[in-house]
Formats: structure tokens, C-alpha cells, sequence
């Protein structure tokens, strides 16, 4: 294990030491530097707007444009090639034009981040995969064919050359039987029972790409996408792409030109994610051939699979998102790094992980090479009437990685569109969960007359940007300091368990509504990428778990299950909630092997009770506010024993406050949010470091910028101050 980590850690730095800007890498600096810089943080730290080169774009609405942009308080542009420009996307034009682009944004000291393709999602070149590398393009595993059977019936049938496996399914147990083919036929007589038979081929199918090259303004299927499984696909994108705006403007990367900004890659798509090298791959991972399986995995919604097809399937997904990470993730994640840039990337509807499942694999497997993981809230994914907590995915994945920065992309398609309170609202609920680094939806050039959505007309809307940039610079320094990790459980998820999401759902809401800061960590991060201590699991940013919570999870790897015991032997405190997993994986989860209670008896175990279930987005128009969450005491009682004496607390406890804490040279930043509509005022409660210790502590005014102190009052073990907040008041902290 420790050779494995090693050898990761190795790549990872090697990686970041091609990347030279204090931006690119995790920073600790005193809180005395950081105040230094914090009336007026660097550009680099935005925010930035999502820009569109819509219409007759020339210098003189670039320049009208970003003076715009500089005036609203924008210190960096994400920009995106548009509808109707007076060049062809990627050509020698093109080029020129952003060449000029680049130097306006130059001369008026903002950043750049460039959208890596010509709408969303990423990966189609602006249809020259469609075009000029069809063989490349998106495939896909679905039934050609479904003939039925009875028993004694003869099935002779010729399949077309894309076939991968034919398999007769019994309609009344699920029983299989795999039918050769010969000289591109079937010949087969149906024992008794009612079969039906699926021929199983590869298509090339793309999920629906929303273009602006494609003449119809459609997001449709004209435009493929790549075959984000194979890197040489990957390698041609970034030859179409990347390379091309490196010989334009190479020398502005990792000046002017922060990186690539990637939207929404996924497998939206009917059937099962395939390539041609998949079936060779997962057998040379699980060990097994998947095609005898394949077809059970395709029948109609709501079909009963037997229990070792739905482990097979579960085997199938994990070895795709190995695939697409590898094939997709991890070659733009390097080549960005070689080049001095960083790679950003929110995938599509981060908030329901049980469709990541077949869509993208895992969130954390894919941001293993991202260096600015993301997600978005475009929708209605954060409101006051919603529990939110995904964010920290991305915040999670940057702090596991070593990565200083998580994005956002926000305020898109939300309807009702939030005004500037609402908007501050948004952004603090991904504040407070570790994202740091803002982006803005949507602001078209103004060739149409528009040149910016409708809040950024608001008065108020530049105060707001300066609180952002303020809080961004601020919450990308230092560490993060969450002691607590909590299990993502995907092999959970794959196997299509929804209670292991529920549950992984409903202990977020409980850990976030009782102040205890926390990261999420998946299979992987548990089994090889955290660095193992005497009872700790470290980061590659430096910070160690202590507690690390399990909830409702079907299945854990052996590998997990090995290190976690090894952690609890040495100190730390492992806790399953809900349940333990009932299989232990060991190189598939098809011939995974049935937990003892003895596989858990060094662990604390809390199965008396249930989370109660979290509610899901409400359709619109907004709803009230959720209900409050009642936690059985057995429940809180586990999870506080198993977190120990807490980073803070309440002198009465309040399940409407949020809090984050991050770890500078010589401080400690507590970011504090008041998530309800109704005031609070308690005393917040801080370890003391000895009686002789002496911390000071101040208010940080993102708005103002103010330093101010703050009253606190001593006593043995621990530091008191006075906390009133407003209804979705923020307060930031700092304990010297």
C-alpha cells in the first residue's frame, strides 16, 4: 500500500511542479500576508463571468465588453466561442481574434479561462469529430435485436457485424445462456420456458451536444462527441483544441491565461458506455468476461436482475469510470499541468449521484487529475427551500488531491432568476462548503444589446462581487482542516442501491447541521490515495482525518476495510451508521464474499436507527424551507462519540448554522452562515490551547474589508465569543 501511495504522490508532484504560480498550489501564509492583500486580492482568484462571443463580435465590443465586466468589479472571464461569429470556429481567424482577445483582457490586468469547446458538453471540437474523425467518435452497447422464444422454437437469425454477444433470457428466473455466433448467424433451440433473445452490438451514439456551430441552435446528436474512454480520442481533442490556442497564445499561458474550463462530460446516453478496448480492459481488471452479462444489463426499465448480474453490472461501472477517468480526466489534467495551466470541470447534475452512476462513474474518480474540480447550481439545485450540501464533492476532491481551488458555475438556467440577495444566498451555501472560486451565468456579448444577465444590473450587484472576491482570495489560502471523512459509498451505488444514497445524503445534512466540518472521500481515497499515519489518514493538502463515517453502505472493498482497521487500531475512530455492508469486495464485486460481524468488531457500529430521509429538490416555484431534520439521539450520540471533542461548538445547540474552518501559518479562518430565516445569537465555543495561551481573535468584512477584534472570554479548555447573525448572514473568524 505504502509503495502505491508513493508512487502516486510521485506523479502528483511531479505534475505540480511544472505548474510554478502560487495560485496553482496550496499556499501557507499568515494571516498578516493574507490581510495585506486582502482589500485588493490578485485576479487570479476572480470571479469571473461565463462570457459568450455571440453575433458580429469585434475589438470594439471586446473592449466595451470587458471594461464592462471590470467595472462590475469581474477580475478574470471564462469565455466561450458563440452563435453567429464573423469567423469559423478554430480557424486562423478565429486565432487572430482571440489573440487580440487575450491582449485586451491583458492590458486590463483580468484573467482568462478558456471554454474548451464550442458549447457543451465537452468533447465534440465543434463537431470535427463528426466531421473529420468519425472512428473516434462516442459508442455505446444497446440490444439491435429482441426475438422471443418459446420452449422447442428455433431461432435462426443473421446479426450484423457490430455484434459483441448474443444471450438467451429466461422471462421466468433470469436465467442465461450465451448463443455463439457463426459465420454472422445464430442457430438455437429453446429449451422449455419463455426466452426472449437480445443481440447485443456497438453503436456510435453520442449524448446531445448543444453547439454553436450546429446551424439548427439544437442540442442534438449532429455533432458527436469523442469516445471519452479512449485517450487517442482525447489526444485528437486536445490536438483540435488545445494545441491550436497554444500556438495563438501559448506565451499568455499561466499569465493572462489561467487554464481550460471544461462543462458537463457525460454518457447521456441510451444503452450501455463503451469503447473498443473495454472488454479487453475489464478483463484484464476483474478477471472475468463481461459479455455473457451484457444483455441482462440491457433490458427494459424495471427489469429484475438476478443477483449476480446486478454484481456483474456493479463490476461493469466501476471499470468504466476507470476508463473514462483515464481516458477523458486524466490527459487534459496533464496536459494542462505541462503547460503551466490548470484544468476546470463541473460534471452534469453533481447533486444526484445515483445518475452519476451510469453518466460519469464517480465524481471523485474523475477529479482525481482535475485541478479545479467543479460543480454548478444553474437550476434550482441551491434555494432556501433546499438541502445542499454536493458541493462539497468538488471542495473534497481539491483538498484529497492537493488542489488550493473548487469552482462553481452559477445562476444559469434558474428560474425564477435570483436577484442580488438571492445570489449571495447561492454563493455562500457553496462558500461554506469549501468552494472558492466563482463563476457567473451567463453574460453574451453585447452585439444583441444585452451584455450581461438582468441581476448584474442591479445597483448592488458590484458590492457583491467584491464580497466574492474578497471570500475566494481568502478561502484559497492556507489548508484545509476538516478532520472528519465521510464515505461516498459508489460500489454501493453501481450495484443500484438507493438506501447507501440516502443515507450518504441524510449524514451530510446531519454532520453540516451540527457544525462538523467534513470532507467526502470514495473507495479509492480509503484503499491507496490517503497517506496513512498512526491513526490518521493524510491529504495531499496536508490535512488529517481522525473520524471516518460510513453510512448505509452495501459493500466496501477489502482493500477499504483493511486500512480502516489499521487506522482504528492505531487511534483514529471509524463509525458505520445505518448498517455495516452485508458483501466485501475483493477484485470484483461479482464474486464478493459475505461480511461476518467479526469483519467490523473493531469498529463502532450505530444500527439502531435510521437517518431520516432527505427531501429532494421541490419543483417550481420555490417551496418553503425544509423541515428540520430529527436524528434519533442513538444516532447523534455515535457520531459525536466518534468525531471526539469538535473544531467548534454551540452553547446551545442550532441545526440552522453552517460552519467551515480552514488552517493558515499562524491562524485558524472560521467561516460561520446562518442558513434560516431567523436570527442567531449564542456563544461559539473554540479549544484553548493551554491555560497560558493567548489567541486573538478577529472579524474578518469580506464587504468592507475591515479587521476588527472581537471580545472572547477564556475559560479551561476552551474559548468563548459571542456570535449574532442575521437571517443568511455570513461571519468569518480568525483565531490567531
Amino acid at each position: 500500500m505504502k509503495k502505491i501511495f508513493v508512487a502516486a504522490l510521485v506523479s502528483f508532484v511531479s505534475m505540480s511542479a511544472m505548474a510554478q504560480q502560487p495560485w496553482q498550489k496550496i499556499q501557507m501564509p499568515t494571516a498578516a500576508s493574507v490581510q495585506h492583500a486582502w482589500m485588493n486580492p490578485p485576479s487570479e482568484y476572480g470571479p469571473e463571468p461565463y462570457y459568450g462571443l455571440n453575433g458580429a463580435v469585434s475589438q470594439a465590443v471586446i473592449e466595451r465588453d470587458l471594461d464592462t465586466m471590470k467595472s462590475l468589479g469581474y477580475r478574470a472571464v471564462t469565455v466561450q466561442a458563440g452563435y453567429g461569429m464573423p469567423f469559423a470556429y478554430l480557424s486562423p481567424e478565429y486565432f487572430k481574434f482571440f489573440r487580440m482577445f487575450v491582449e485586451e483582457a491583458k492590458k486590463r490586468d483580468m484573467r482568462v479561462w478558456i471554454v474548451d469547446d464550442a458549447g457543451y458538453p465537452s468533447g465534440f471540437a465543434g463537431g470535427k469529430f463528426t466531421q473529420l474523425k468519425p472512428e473516434l467518435r462516442m459508442q455505446a452497447l444497446d440490444a439491435s435485436q429482441k426475438i422471443p422464444a418459446k420452449g422447442g422454437d428455433v431461432v435462426k437469425q443473421a446479426v450484423g457485424p457490430d455484434t459483441v454477444a448474443v444471450t438467451a433470457i429466461n422471462s421466468a428466473d433470469g436465467a442465461t445462456i450465451t448463443i455463439p455466433v457463426t459465420n454472422g448467424a445464430i442457430a438455437w433451440t429453446a429449451p422449455a420456458g419463455e426466452w426472449t433473445v437480445i443481440v447485443v452490438e456497438h453503436q456510435f451514439r453520442t449524448s446531445p451536444t448543444r453547439s454553436d456551430t450546429n446551424p439548427t441552435r439544437k442540442k442534438d446528436g449532429t455533432q458527436s462527441l469523442e469516445d471519452y474512454m479512449n485517450p487517442a480520442a482525447t489526444a485528437q481533442y486536445l490536438e483540435f483544441t488545445h494545441e491550436q490556442y497554444k500556438k495563438a497564445v501559448g506565451d499568455e499561458f499561466g499569465k493572462t491565461i489561467m487554464g481550460f474550463r471544461g462543462d458537463e462530460p457525460d454518457y447521456s446516453i441510451a444503452g450501455l458506455p463503451w469503447t473498443p478496448k473495454f472488454f479487453a480492459r475489464f478483463e484484464q481488471v476483474k478477471g472475468y468476461d463481461i459479455r455473457p452479462y451484457v444483455a441482462a444489463f440491457l433490458q427494459p426499465k424495471g427489469a429484475t436482475l438476478t443477483e449476480k448480474e446486478r454484481r456483474a453490472k456493479a463490476d461493469y461501472y466501476d471499470v468504466f469510470s476507470q476508463m473514462f477517468r483515464d481516458g477523458f480526466f486524466k490527459p487534459q489534467g496533464e496536459w494542462c499541468a505541462a503547460n503551466h495551466l490548470e484544468y476546470q470541470v463541473h460534471l452534469n447534475h453533481e447533486e444526484m449521484e445515483m445518475q452519476l452512476t451510469r453518466s460519469e462513474g464517480e465524481f471523485l474518480r474523475d477529479m482525481k487529475y482535475v485541478q479545479v474540480p467543479g460543480i454548478d447550481s444553474i437550476w434550482h439545485q441551491i434555494w432556501t427551500d433546499t438541502i445542499s450540501d454536493f458541493p462539497r464533492l468538488a471542495s473534497s476532491a481539491a483538498h484529497v488531491y492537493g488542489h488550493p481551488r473548487a469552482f462553481t458555475e452559477s445562476f444559469a438556467a434558474y428560474r425564477p432568476a435570483p436577484d442580488v440577495t438571492m445570489a449571495r444566498y447561492i454563493l455562500n451555501e457553496q462558500f461554506v462548503r469549501g468552494v472558492n472560486l466563482v463563476e457567473t451565468m451567463y453574460f453574451p456579448a453585447s452585439t444583441g444589446g444585452r451584455g450581461g444577465s438582468a441581476y448584474m444590473k442591479d445597483p448592488a450587484y458590484p458590492a457583491l462581487l467584491t464580497y466574492v472576491r474578497r471570500m475566494s482570495y481568502l478561502l484559497s489560502m492556507g489548508e484545509p482542516a476538516a478532520s472528519v471523512a465521510l464515505f461516498l459509498p459508489s460500489s454501493s451505488m453501481w450495484l443500484g442501491d438507493a438506501a447507501s444514497d440516502t443515507a450518504f445524503v441524510s449524514t451530510e445534512r446531519l454532520l453540516s447541521e451540527h457544525q462538523i466540518d467534513f470532507d467526502i472521500v470514495n473507495e479509492d481515497a480509503l484503499a491507496t490515495d490517503l497517506k496513512a499515519g498512526h491513526g490518521t489518514f493524510e491529504t495531499m493538502s496536508n490535512n488529517w482525518y481522525r473520524t471516518v463515517i460510513v453510512p448505509g453502505a452495501a459493500v466496501i472493498s477489502q482493500a477499504a476495510l483493511d486500512r480502516l482497521r489499521t487506522f482504528a487500531t492505531g487511534g483514529g475512530k471509524v463509525l458505520f451508521l445505518g448498517r455495516t455492508p452485508g458483501l466485501i469486495s475483493g477484485r470484483t464485486i461479482l464474486n464478493a464474499r459475505a461480511a461476518m460481524p467479526a469483519d467490523f468488531s473493531w469498529a463502532s457500529v450505530e444500527t439502531s436507527a435510521q437517518l431520516p430521509e432527505t427531501p429532494t429538490p421541490p419543483a417550481y416555484p420555490p417551496a418553503a424551507p425544509p423541515a428540520p431534520q430529527v436524528v434519533a439521539p442513538a444516532i447523534l450520540q455515535a457520531v459525536k462519540a466518534a468525531v471526539g471533542k469538535p473544531d467548534v461548538w454551540l452553547g446551545s445547540p442550532d441545526t440552522s448554522l453552517r460552519c467551515m474552518t480552514r488552517r493558515l501559518k499562524d491562524s485558524y479562518v472560521y467561516l460561520f452562515f446562518n442558513e434560516s430565516s431567523v436570527p442567531i445569537s449564542d456563544s461559539v465555543n473554540f479549544p484553548n490551547e493551554g491555560e497560558n495561551a493567548r489567541q486573538l481573535v478577529e472579524q474578518w468584512d469580506p464587504a468592507t474589508g475591515a479587521v476588527t477584534s472581537v471580545v472572547s472570554t477564556r475559560a479551561k479548555g476552551q474559548m468563548s465569543v459571542q456570535l449574532k447573525l442575521k437571517p443568511y448572514e455570513t461571519r468569518l473568524l480568525m483565531v490567531r
